[in-house]
C-alpha cells in the first residue's frame, strides 16, 4: 500500500508518496503559508491532493514540528506554527473520507522511525535519535517500538536540564540540553568566539563575509575541514556536549545506537569522535557494559516524509 508522508516546516511543507519498502515514489514541496492555522491546513491538503490525483493512497503521515497528542490527531503545540491544540488529522480526514487512514506525529519521531526502518538503525531494537538543528529534538525505539508516552510528548530531550542556572531556553527553562547541543550553540559560541579571541578566528570571519553577524553553522564546518583550528574546537566541544548528554539517555534507556541527524551531520568525524569521547567519558559502569555505537543518520532530508508515510500503515 501506497502512503503519502508530510514533513510540515516553519518555512516549507514536503510530501511524498513512499511505497512499502521506504522508497519516495513522486514528490512535491510548497511554501508555508504560516499567517494562520487555515493556510496551513490548506498548502497541506493541497500537496496530499497533488499526490493523491496521481497515485492510490490507503493512508498519510503528517509529520508536525512539535507535541502530538497520544491519539496521534491534535497538534498540541508548536513554537514555529500557528497550531495551538489543532485538530490536524481531522482537518484533513475532513477532505479524503474514511478510506484513507490519517495520523499525525511529531516531526522527530517521523525522522527517527524512518532511520530504524530503513536506514542506519535497520539492524537495533533500541535506538536513539537526536536531531540537531536550529534546536534539538529527539525519537526513542524501545523493543522495536516508538515511545510516545502517555500523553505523546516522550523523548523531548533537548529539554533534559543539564545546566542549573545556564543559558535561557525558549521552552521557558535554563540550561536545557539543546542551549548546549544544538546549531544555534554552535554558532553562539562561535560568535563569543571571534569577540574574545579575534586572533584566531580569521578564516571563520572570512567565511562570514567579515561581519560576525553573517556566520552561520556550515562555515564552521567548512573551516574546520579546512584544518582551522578554531573552528576545529568548537566542532569538538559541541560533540563533547552531544556525546556527554547521550550518556545521560543511556543510563535511562540503554540504546544499541545512537543516531546523529540535522546538518551538522555534514562534519562527519570532526563532530562524532568528540561525541563518542564524550559519550564513554560519561558512562556509568563504563568497562562492564557494552558501549552503543554513535553513527551519523543516513535517511537525509526524506527522513521524516518517509518516517511519516509509514508510520500511518501501523
Amino acid at each position: 500500500m501506497h502512503a503519502i508522508g508530510v514533513d510540515i516546516g516553519g518555512t516549507k511543507i514536503a510530501a511524498g508518496v513512499v511505497d512499502e519498502d521506504g522508497n519516495i515514489l513522486a514528490q512535491t514541496l510548497r511554501r508555508t503559508s504560516a499567517e494562520d492555522s487555515d493556510s496551513v491546513d490548506r498548502e497541506v491538503i493541497a500537496a496530499c491532493r497533488e499526490l493523491a490525483s496521481e497515485h492510490e493512497i490507503g493512508a498519510i503521515g503528517l509529520a508536525a514540528p512539535g507535541f502530538v497528542s497520544s491519539d496521534q490527531a491534535t497538534v498540541l503545540f508548536t513554537p514555529n506554527l500557528p497550531w495551538r491544540d489543532h485538530p490536524l488529522r481531522d482537518r484533513v480526514a475532513a477532505e479524503f473520507g474514511t478510506d484513507v487512514r490519517i495520523v499525525v506525529e511529531n516531526d522527530a519521531n517521523a525522522a527517527g522511525w524512518a532511520e530504524f526502518r530503513f536506514g542506519v538503525g535497520r539492524d537495533v531494537d533500541d535506538m536513539l535519535l537526536l536531531t540537531i538543528g536550529t534546536g534539538l529534538g529527539g525519537a526513542v525505539i524501545v523493543g522495536g517500538k516508538l515511545v510516545r508516552g502517555a500523553w505523546g510528548v516522550a523523548a523531548e530531550v533537548g529539554h533534559m536540564r543539564v545546566v542549573p542556572g545556564g543559558h535561557f531556553c525558549g521552552c521557558g527553562h535554563e540550561g536545557c540540553w539543546e542551549q548546549y547541543a544544538s546549531g544555534s550553540a554552535l554558532v553562539r559560541n562561535a560568535k563569543a568566539a571571534l569577540v574574545s579571541r579575534p586572533d584566531r578566528g580569521a578564516r571563520l570571519l572570512e567565511l562570514a563575509g567579515g561581519d560576525a553577524e553573517g556566520l552561520v553553522g556550515p562555515h564552521i564546518t567548512i573551516a574546520a575541514q579546512g584544518g582551522d583550528p578554531l573552528a576545529i574546537e568548537l566542532l569538538a566541544d559541541l560533540g563533547r556536549w552531544i556525546g556527554e548528554g547521550s550518556a545521560s539517555v543511556a543510563a535511562l534507556l540503554d540504546p544499541a545506537l545512537i543516531v546523529i541527524g540535522g546538518g551538522v551531520g555534514a562534519a562527519g568525524d570532526l563532530l562524532l569522535a568528540p561525541a563518542r569521547r564524550g559519550f564513554t567519558d560519561q558512562l556509568p559502569a563504563l568497562g562492564y557494559r557494552p558501549v552503543a555505537r554513535i553513527e551519523l543518520a543516513a535517511m537525509g532530508n526524506d527522513a521524516g516524509i518517509v518516517g511519516a508515510a509509514d508510520l500511518a500503515r501501523l
